[in-house]
């Protein structure tokens, strides 16, 4: 069968469930993995051709697809702040807001300074977090806790595969009062959704990404924010910087939580959607 033939059948059995633009995503994707070709290849080659091998491999991501399983799952791996990642159901898929957090956190440090600095990623899932600041601030000393072992495995890959040098903890964060060390910055991507804000959810999301990494309860919605915090203000350096990605319709509460805790120069940024999403604040220097 003809590529352009099949791509048209693929185009047709998913446009009940998602738009074409997305699907055209999907299908250039798959057909990078798995024949190492990009949309300019087919544009060139009108007559490539899918055995019947090829076919069925399609087949069963399409089936995959029509259950809504994230495309990053089933291709199990996805790219966050330029770099590769894997990814599966044991940790969360990374999205463009928390770049943009890490985008801030790397302009933050990297203004000429080179002398050595420890950060440590709270939660670290994936790892993508830790790894691209690793990757970008060649003055870092980096860590990364997470309460799951399998997250860290799938962390621990990324790193490798990487080549960045991470020390990974495994720890609950809740379970945790201080650090044996000091450090210049903290950064966490929490759980913040709360089961009120369920319905907002997609189904490809709350259906297959990790739940221990995206919800919390109604009535303790910063629970992750206010243990970080508190431990932050034991083992941050003085002046040292306090980074959270945080639930958009708690910005206010959070803006308060960390004031009411000491920290100064409290700064609330939007995302790209507009939406509350990250904060920075930093520790008193005396």
């Amino acid at each position: 069968m003809l590529v352009k033939t099949y791509k048209s059948l693929f185009q047709k059995e998913l446009s009940s469930l998602y738009d074409a633009m997305e699907i055209e995503s999907f299908f250039f994707l798959i057909l990078e993995q798995f024949r190492n070709l990009k949309r300019i290849d087919l544009a060139l080659q009108p007559d490539l051709e899918f055995t019947e091998a090829e076919i069925s491999q399609w087949n069963l991501v399409l089936e995959q697809l029509k259950i809504e399983i994230p495309i990053q799952y089933i291709l199990g791996k996805t790219h966050f702040y330029g770099l590769e990642f894997q990814v599966n159901p044991n940790v969360l898929i990374p999205r463009p807001e928390t770049e943009e957090l890490v985008d801030w956190i790397i302009k933050t440090n990297s203004n000429g300074n080179l002398s050595p600095i420890k950060i440590i990623d709270i939660g670290t899932g994936s790892g993508c977090i830790a790894i691209s600041l690793a990757k970008n601030l060649p003055n870092a000393s980096v860590f990364a806790l997470d309460v799951s072992k399998k997250a860290l495995e799938i962390a621990q890959i990324n790193a490798l595969q990487n080549e960045t040098k991470i020390t990974f903890i495994e720890n609950n964060i809740l379970e945790t009062t201080n650090f044996e060390q000091q450090f210049d910055v903290i950064v966490s991507n929490p759980p913040y959704v709360r089961n009120l804000e369920k319905a907002e959810i997609k189904k490809n999301v709350f259906e297959n990404e990790p739940h221990l990494a995206l919800f919390v309860a109604d009535d303790n919605a910063l629970l992750f924010y206010r243990k970080i915090a508190q431990i932050a203000m034991k083992n941050l350096q003085p002046s040292g910087q306090l980074f959270f990605e945080i639930n958009q319709y708690l910005g206010k509460e959070t803006l308060d939580l960390l004031a009411d805790l000491g920290f100064q120069n409290i700064e609330l940024r939007q995302d790209i959607y507009g939406n509350d999403r990250m904060i920075s604040c930093r520790k008193e220097t005396n």
